[in-house]
């Protein structure tokens, strides 16, 4: 919301000397979100005046048109002869009045004027356009003011351009900021200062022969309030004065009778519509659609209608989508845009205003359906005052007899639902004890009568919701407004006093170990959202069966294209893998390694509607039990993706280039921080290459367990993914880590007594699992065996085809002695007698 300070100062008698800054600063104060404080005009100094068009001499002998012109400009140039001006603008003719900036003057962004000679003629200079006086884009024309200004009158004043204007992005529940009201209300509480309210108007009662309405849907319109205007000037034009507040507002003027609209919106927060009586054929109604209906809006799109869109209707059809967009077929007609054989050749010359208040959750659903945000919808969706509908329509009458010579017909519509007004129960001293400062009750009712409530009662308080507030439903809602406004700055700062022996969980120390192994190993964090779209998994190759297809959809999603909760961390990863490769983003090794860890959403089917907690009271075991039964299953994973160089090119060598076996070994450091030991085997599992995937196993509880899977992903997918060729991944299961570990991990004991070291190579069929030989070395060594490597791989003519030889690092010791040469050395035999026994092994000589 934009919100000029020269419009806000009417309404609130804001102190001479505060600026826009300062303004800004209340406001922050008072919890609302301003962004910046745009200062229109800075820099501008004149002379900038009225001219007159006297005389247009057109030079031809240039490549484009130029026009050499004689503007009266009267006193302004110290002579009151005419001034001599180049100018390439053609929208303008003898006799018009422009804009005229005088040499001396300097314009917006240090834009410095002087008489100058261009096309063979001295400038003495220039007429301006909206976009060189910073009031627009517009740099088709040069500005064509009315006729009745005259020569010489200061533009600057004139057109309003020096001003401050405070741009605040409104939260959803503060709707009522989206109006210079709501404003006003906002900067008179800040300040301490009464408001005017511009929708404290005399209003014409509703009574007999207004337009026809007819409302058949009374839960989506509660309130529908319908005037006409009769004798409508189709000349008529917007005044400067509104035309500037709409700019300031971010708003571009159209015709009188949409910009009177606007207008109204702007001040009382109220949206209207404006339709042309001349092609409304009988009453005006408020219904659903009919499936399969059509309409064109005003945006010239034909849109299929929803049997939930909320339209405004007539005996022909929909002729609005209600508080989003209106239709084209009773679209306003100005003289200039009417045309013959549209209904209205002259313009229209009758108006009917609707003011009505919609359901903000059926027009949010209708604009998000058809994709169609409107100034309109964002109000409503927000929430809109229902009591200012009158008043409104009221305010645009108003100005529409007075800008347009119209008539007001003396008829009011004027359909109303049941409403009543909201109130809720609060304990005076309910404020005290949510922030923890002693307000007192006066404080309390003073501080919600600000904010417009009725309040009556002593210890216990009703408070009477003024309308304008659809969000205070709870005494938490009212609590928050006697805090903001008595400052949120004075509340004190305490620190919480956690209780004796509490600290982090050991799933919060292992996720943090993790983080720092995997940083340490040369990978970056790189969090992601956790949303993801259908079409991800075609692109990952799952089969059609797999559980990961399986997503809790989100009823609201940020983006239509990921609407579902992710089952698997790799989408996010790869996307931004994807990024940082395309953007030349490299590690300390020279490629891209990413990691994260987070949650997964897994729903089986099985979860049973939510239902809604209140918020009066905290929600007992079995209600947060049957919460936690709604949820899907949430595992904590971690995984990691790396592409290009895992080590860079020197001195020392070529560069590496990252391979599965990285993969792989990122999953062991991740298992290492938690104290566990992974099996790797051979598996195919999408997105991986069938023969290059690792399944990776831990014992939980004494059970083989799958845990995850690394290795390098499959190249049609790298190829859907658009990553760099023999990209890696891994994912593990943290929580099935967390189980596997049995606790805190154990701190190495460091022995007195030498290590003895003996290494043994194996022949095997190629076809053979290191892991299958590796556990068969653990097994025959027994109880001496500390740690064991694999070091080597050879594959060669020598030991003949299918064949490969398995080089490993067996270190043996003893806790209480030192070893013997023999007893090393009948541990390795043991080792290798049964991985004879197991997987067919002969020793290599």
């Amino acid at each position: 919301m934009r919100a000029p300070l020269s419009w806000l100062r009417e309404y609130v008698d804001l102190p001479a000397g505060e600026t826009g800054r300062d303004v800004a600063a209340k406001l922050i104060a008072a919890g609302l979100e301003v962004e910046t404080v745009d200062q229109l005009g800075a820099g501008l100094s004149g002379p900038l005046v009225v001219g007159k068009v006297l005389a247009i001499e057109e030079l031809t002998e240039f490549k484009k048109p130029i026009r050499y012109c004689q503007v009266d400009v009267g006193q302004a140039n110290g002579t009151g002869e005419p001034q001599n001006i180049v100018c390439g603008a053609r929208n303008f003719a003898v006799g018009d009045k422009v804009v005229v900036v005088l040499p001396g003057a300097v314009l917006p962004g240090n834009f410095a004027i002087s008489a100058r000679r261009t096309y063979g003629k001295l400038s003495e200079g220039m007429i301006c356009s909206a976009a060189e006086l910073g009031m627009g884009e517009d740099h088709d024309g040069i500005i064509v003011l009315p006729p009745e200004y005259e020569p010489g009158t200061d533009a600057i004043e004139l057109l309003q351009l020096v001003d401050e204007v405070l741009d605040i992005a409104v939260t959803p529940d503060r709707g009522y900021c989206l109006s210079l009201r709501g404003v006003a209300r906002e900067a008179a509480t800040a300040y301490g200062l009464p408001l005017r309210d511009p929708a404290l108007l005399d209003v014409t009662a509703p009574g007999e022969y207004g337009p026809a309405v007819e409302v058949a849907d009374r839960e989506g319109c509660d309130r529908f309030v319908a005037r006409a205007v009769t004798g409508v000037r189709p000349e008529a034009r917007s005044p400067i004065w509104l035309q500037r507040r709409l700019q300031k507002a971010g708003m571009r003027p159209i015709s009188l009778a949409v910009d009177v609209t606007n207008y109204v919106m702007l001040e009382l927060g109220q949206p209207l519509h404006a339709y042309d009586r001349a092609r409304v054929e009988g009453a005006i109604g408020v219904r659903r659609a009919a499936p399969g209906e059509k309409i064109v809006t005003l945006d010239g799109v034909t849109r299929v209608l929803d049997a939930e869109d909320l339209v405004i209707a007539d005996d022909a059809g929909p002729i609005g989508l209600a508080g989003v967009m209106g239709g084209a077929s009773t679209e306003i007609a100005d003289a200039e845009a009417a045309a013959p054989g549209s209904g209205a050749a002259e313009g229209t010359r009758e108006v009917v205003i609707e003011a009505a208040h919609f359901d903000p959750v059926a027009i949010a659903r209708t604009a998000r359906r058809h994709r169609l945000s409107s100034e309109a919808s964002r109000r409503f969706e927000r929430g809109v005052d229902p009591e200012a509908a009158a008043a409104a329509a009221q305010r645009a009458v108003d100005l529409l007899v007075l800008l347009a010579g119209a008539t007001a017909e003396a008829g009011v519509t004027e359909v109303r639902g049941r409403t009543a007004p909201r109130t809720v129960t609060l304990p005076a001293d309910h404020p005290d004890r949510v922030a923890g400062v002693s307000y007192g009750r006066e404080t309390v009712v003073r501080r919600l009568q600000q904010i417009g409530c009725d309040v009556t009662g002593t210890d216990e308080l009703t408070v009477t919701v003024p309308s304008w507030r659809p969000d205070l439903t709870d005494p938490n809602d009212l609590a928050e407004e006697v805090v903001r406004l008595e400052g949120y700055e004075n509340l004190p700062a305490t620190l919480p006093r956690p209780p004796a022996g509490r600290g982090l969980t050991d799933r919060q120390r292992l996720h943090r170990r993790v983080g720092r192994a995997l940083a340490g190993a040369g990978f970056v964090e790189a969090p992601n959202y956790p949303f993801v779209g259908d079409a991800v998994w075609d692109r990952l190759g799952l089969p059609a069966d797999d559980a990961r297809r399986r997503t809790a959809r989100l009823l609201n999603p940020l983006s239509d294209e990921e609407p579902a909760l992710r089952t698997t961390l790799l989408p996010g990863l790869l996307a931004a893998l994807r990024r940082n490769d395309g953007r030349g983003s490299q590690g300390p090794q020279g490629g891209v390694a990413l990691f994260e860890t987070g949650l997964v959403f897994r729903p089986t089917g099985q979860e049973r509607p939510a239902e809604r907690l209140g918020v009066d009271a905290r929600p007992d075991e079995a209600a947060l039990a049957a919460q936690d039964a709604a949820l899907p299953g949430q595992p904590r994973r971690v995984a990691a993706v790396l592409a290009g160089a895992r080590e860079q090119a020197g001195w020392w060598g070529a560069a590496r280039p990252a391979q599965w076996a990285d993969a792989v070994e990122a999953a062991r450091v991740v298992a290492r921080e938690a104290g566990v030991r992974l099996e790797a085997a051979g598996d195919q599992y999408a997105p991986w290459h069938p023969g290059r995937c690792a399944a990776l196993y831990a014992d939980v509880d004494g059970e083989r367990t799958l845990v995850g899977h690394a290795g390098e992903l499959h190249p049609r997918v790298t190829k859907a993914l658009q990553v760099p060729p023999r990209t890696c991944a891994m994912e593990l299961e943290l929580d099935v880590l967390e189980r596997a570990a049995g606790g805190a991990v154990q701190a190495p004991r460091v022995s007195t007594f030498p290590v003895a070291t003996q290494d043994v190579a194996l022949v095997v069929d190629a076809a053979v699992p290191a892991a299958e030989v590796e556990a068969a070395l653990r097994e025959g060594a027994g109880d001496l065996l500390e740690s064991l490597r694999l070091f080597d791989v050879f594959t060669g003519e020598q030991l003949g085809a299918g064949r490969k030889s398995l080089a490993y690092a067996l270190r043996f010791r003893a806790a209480e002695r030192t070893l013997t040469a023999e007893e090393a050395t009948a541990a390795r035999e043991a080792a290798v007698a049964a991985a004879v026994s197991r997987t067919g092994a002969e020793l290599r000589g």
